[in-house]
């Protein structure tokens, strides 16, 4: 038996080991409460975004230096944001449990909220922010979040759904109390004539507003709408109103636009409306009161005065990207635009406008700087950021009609020694007699190619310098003027010191979209250029424009929506440590699972291209004439360097597996569209074809799974459709990846 003090001593052992840490769920809300990403804490310890992950997962546990220096960062979070207390702010006679979205009960609007039926299983599916194990069996994760309370007063169930379902449980909380109320509200008056604002986690508010100005007004002060920066420098997301058809007859707005105002992209100037806010001094930005408008105040210091506003039946949600959601009930349109926005960001437009928005929410241009002398701040460079004034391109990295291309010859075609091309695969080639003898053509997709090739890639920051007669170097981003037409794709290099053999005529060429072979000297980004060092080949650059000051810009961006995406299909089914076989199963029929989450991973792949498009955005209308300058042009975000750069690196990530695949199997893609990949195989799944051993993939070679950079079924037909499609349209190379999903052929393979 021992002694007390034999105890007490092996206590005090206990206590000496080291700083005791929060739980894990405390120290992941911790984080969020600060605005911080999982990876901006991994910068500053100095250690892995998964390493992070795992702290607030409570698979790990920090060490020695980094334990000390981690609890001193959540002993500051936690006493800038205590952790709430249930119903602490709770009107009276309520008792429900406040939902995870929030972190209080708003007391100001008067709150109801929607049946308490319960959400579907696939809703109450949860992940972590990164990979989590998956359950042991096929029962639902916990619940979702609760449904917050509502109050005595009876409710008209008028546009609302029967059974509604809950936000995603691991749809990040709504920490702060300035925005308890969630990003996003859905407008609509109900059949009593009330108006309503539809909030996410099923929370429905009264709107007193009579008028636009009034609701402009009631959401900046009552409302408690926005959602805090993502990145400690940046500003707060302004609060989003979406308002339906019924909101806009209710305060004066036509419901659709006139051919004339869908083509300007606004109401006129002198809408009633339109007066109604100049009279309450109230501003519309330069796009008017559009399917996006942005009502606003000038700032006052560091408060900000702005509403936007969405409006979906004047096509506001882009049917390509959002589906059917401008048709949702309010209830569940909030609920879709609500995950959307925490997961994502609150949406700023369009999925490409959001997308770009994004990379300026995580690497906003200024910060504050340290006190001077007289105990003030400045606004100062952000270092990583692209900075606040643009940046001239380089002349091969600029689109026609660019002002620096302004003394050309009016029809002068560009070729590849004077201009940067670097695009996504288009190619396609006749299948071989042994390929016409097996039965199927099987489709494979590349999940999130462009994130995953934005990941980790180092591009420019600033302007580009131009060089005579450079040595090549492979960490430094920029456009190269070399010829790679001796690139011999027969005999190729796969490692140090490996060299293969392979059938080059049955391989695109890495170098050009179309798979042809470079034909002397032309433009390349440094992945492309780097990557013909990799097969083993010496290159020689005439010329480039490189970027001295650069960085890994696009990391944050890609986490975030690496993050949203794998948070969503988890949601949907499909979790990130399923076998091969269990993924195709999951993968089958997932969008079914849960249309309304469905809609939002297609949004959040939109906005990863859409995002990446906006680098390089072309006129669009507005007078432009060729050589003269366009809007976006004044934009620091507006990079076709950045943009050449990840399309260039997704291209050669692809092309990287495609010859590992060749080497190891003998086999060769039939045709190549983007980011999906068709085989000829004996078999209708794509394990017939992918090489696996013990479970195990070809290492450097496709994979399936759910992350960004693995591969999904992306559909299968035979080979006689194939060749009876091509032979239909006398088109012997045509692009059958184009069509491999659902084997429809409406017209001869354009191009487009």
């Amino acid at each position: 038996m021992p002694t007390e003090e034999e105890l007490m001593a092996r206590a005090a052992e206990l206590l000496a080991r080291g700083p005791l840490l929060p739980p894990p769920t405390e120290r992941k809300r911790l984080r969020e409460a600060a605005g911080l990403t999982q990876e901006d804490v991994a910068i500053a310890l100095q250690t892995k975004r998964e390493t992070v992950n795992g702290w607030e997962t409570g698979r790990t546990m920090p060490r020695p230096p980094r334990l000390a220096a981690y609890k001193h960062l959540l002993d500051g979070w936690a006493a800038m944001y205590p952790a709430p207390t249930d119903n602490a702010d709770a009107p009276s006679g309520v008792t429900a449990k406040v939902p995870e979205t929030f972190t209080s009960v708003p007391v100001a609007p008067e709150a109801r909220t929607l049946s308490t039926a319960p959400a579907s299983e696939a809703a109450t599916m949860t992940v972590s922010e990164n990979i989590q194990p998956r359950p042991t069996d096929n029962a639902a994760a916990p619940a979702a979040a609760s449904r917050p309370a509502r109050t005595a007063r009876p409710s008209s169930t008028s546009r609302r759904p029967a059974a509604r379902k809950a936000a995603p449980a691991n749809t990040p909380a709504g920490t702060d109390p300035r925005f308890a109320n969630g990003p996003i509200a859905v407008v609509d008056v109900d059949a009593d004539g009330q108006v309503l604002a539809y909030c996410v986690g099923g929370l429905v508010l009264d709107v007193p507003a009579k008028s636009i100005p009034a609701l402009v007004d009631w959401t900046l002060k009552d409302a408690k709408l926005g959602q805090p920066q993502l990145s400690g420098p940046g500003k707060d997301a302004d609060p989003l109103l979406v308002l339906t058809q019924s909101a806009l007859e209710r305060y004066g707005l036509p419901t659709t636009l006139t051919d004339e105002e869908r083509l300007a992209g606004r109401i006129p100037e002198g809408h009633k409306v339109i007066k109604q806010l100049a009279r309450a001094e109230w501003k519309l930005t330069k796009r008017g009161f559009g399917p996006w408008a942005r009502i606003y105040r000038p700032a006052q210091g560091s408060e900000r005065a702005c509403v936007q506003l969405c409006i979906p039946s004047w096509n506001a949600l882009d049917t390509r990207h959002w589906g059917q959601a401008g048709q949702l009930p309010p209830a569940e349109l909030a609920r879709v635009l609500g995950v959307y926005a925490s997961r994502v960001m609150t949406p700023r437009g369009s999925t490409a406008v959001t997308g770009l928005e994004l990379m300026t929410a995580l690497h906003p241009p200024t910060r504050a700087s340290e006190p001077d002398e007289s105990g003030k701040r400045h606004s100062e460079h952000n270092p990583g950021s692209l900075g606040k004034d643009p940046v001239d391109c380089a002349p091969c990295e600029a689109p026609d009609g660019h002002p620096l291309l302004k003394d050309l010859p009016r029809f002068h075609v560009r070729g590849p020694g004077e201009k940067l091309f670097e695009e996504a695969y288009d190619w396609a080639r006749p299948m071989t007699d042994a390929e016409c003898t097996l039965r199927h053509l099987v489709g494979i997709d590349v999940n999130m190619a462009f994130a995953a090739g934005a990941n980790g890639l180092v591009v420019g920051l600033g302007a580009p310098t131009h060089v005579k007669a450079p040595v090549f170097d492979p960490k430094l981003p920029g456009s190269w003027l070399v010829d790679l037409s001796h690139v011999d794709l027969s005999r190729v290099k796969l490692g140090k010191d490996k060299w293969a053999d392979l059938d080059g005529s049955l391989l695109p060429s890495p170098f050009t979209p179309k798979g042809e072979r470079p034909e002397g000297p032309a433009w390349y980004a440094t992945p492309t250029v780097a990557y013909a060092v990799e097969l083993g080949y010496d290159v020689t650059p005439l010329e480039a424009y490189v970027r001295y000051e650069n960085g890994r810009y696009l990391d944050g961006w890609y986490n975030r929506l690496r993050d949203a995406y794998l948070a969503t299909m988890a949601d949907l089914g499909v979790h990130a440590d399923l076998s091969p076989a269990d993924f195709l199963a999951a993968m089958d029929g997932y969008k079914e699972r849960d249309p309304e989450l469905a809609i939002v991973v297609s949004a959040i792949k939109a906005t990863v291209k859409g995002g990446l498009g906006k680098l390089r955005e072309r006129p669009r209308g507005e007078g432009w004439r060729p050589g003269g300058p366009w809007r976006a042009l004044s934009r620091p975000t507006w990079r076709p360097d950045i943009r050449a750069a990840v399309i260039s690196r997704t291209r050669i990530n692809l092309h990287r597996k495609i010859v590992k695949h060749a080497a190891f199997t003998g086999q060769y893609p039939v045709a190549i569209l983007s980011d999906c990949v068709v085989y000829a195989a004996d078999g209708t799944s794509p394990l017939d074809f992918l090489p696996y051993r013990d479970g195990k993939p070809l290492p450097g070679g496709f994979k399936l799974g759910i992350n960004p950079g693995l591969v999904k079924h992306e559909g299968t037909q035979s080979v006689l459709w194939g060749e009876e499609v091509r032979e239909r349209f006398d088109a012997p190379e045509l692009n059958l990846a184009r069509y491999i999903k659902d084997g429809t052929v409406t017209d001869a393979d354009n191009g487009e």
